[in-house]
């Protein structure tokens, strides 16, 4: 095999393997395909390994009505968590937008069987307030006059994980958007009126739900 493989050694750096297992005869053939898969399996294993998936989560947003009302997406990042907005059907102008401590969103209870703001521990609501945020506050986000809400923002008081900022414990959680803009100060969500939309968080990419876990019912 080495006496072969030395002298298709011409045939190899300018036409390539194939040609020269073509020009040997049938135990040449044999032993230059055994070298090829051997040489194949020593690059395979020296390629590094995919990186791990990061944790991906979506929630299917419903109007109060039974309508659909787009996607979030969940994505997380070495920075926090990336949620981006794709919706419709919203009234135009800001609205204040929350994670929510249960996986329940019933039209029938006006989804406050969401629960209240998803907190960790005893926090005041709103960036602006002493004490605060809840982690479950996020951004004002705004509808356009078409109904339409198509935006990014960025959170790093919570994760898609299974630590201590996972929002997966065993009932899950929900995001809602609300009828009026956060005023991010006052108690205990900021004044944003009845809540119109919501979407039960589904992970999608990430380990199982922690067993356990629980989170203050606060806000």
């Amino acid at each position: 095999m080495a006496s072969l493989t030395s002298a298709c050694g011409e045939i190899l750096s300018q036409s390539g393997l194939a040609d020269c297992i073509g020009m040997a005869g049938t135990s040449g053939r044999r032993s230059l395909r055994i070298l090829a898969a051997t040489v194949f399996v020593l690059i395979a294993a020296a390629l590094p390994a995919p990186a791990a998936m990061k944790a991906h989560a979506v929630a299917k947003m419903t109007l109060l009505d039974g309508k659909s009302a787009g996607t979030v997406d969940f994505a997380q990042t070495n920075h926090g968590v990336l949620i981006t907005f794709d919706m419709a059907g919203l009234p135009s102008g800001a609205h204040g937008i929350h994670i929510h401590t249960s996986g329940n969103c019933d039209r029938a209870k006006g989804f406050y069987t969401a629960g209240p703001h998803l907190s960790f521990e005893p926090k005041a609501h709103g960036f602006l307030a002493k004490g605060g945020p809840h982690a479950g506050d996020l951004p004002n986000q705004w509808a356009a006059s078409d109904g339409t809400l198509r935006a990014s923002t960025l959170s790093n008081l919570f994760s898609l994980g299974n630590g201590k900022k996972s929002i997966f414990d065993r009932d899950g959680a929900s995001i809602i958007v609300d009828a009026r803009p956060d005023d991010y100060a006052s108690q205990p969500d900021g004044k944003t009126g009845a809540r119109i939309a919501c979407g039960v968080i589904v992970r999608t990419v990430g380990p199982s739900a922690r067993k356990g876990a629980s989170h203050l019912k606060h806000g």
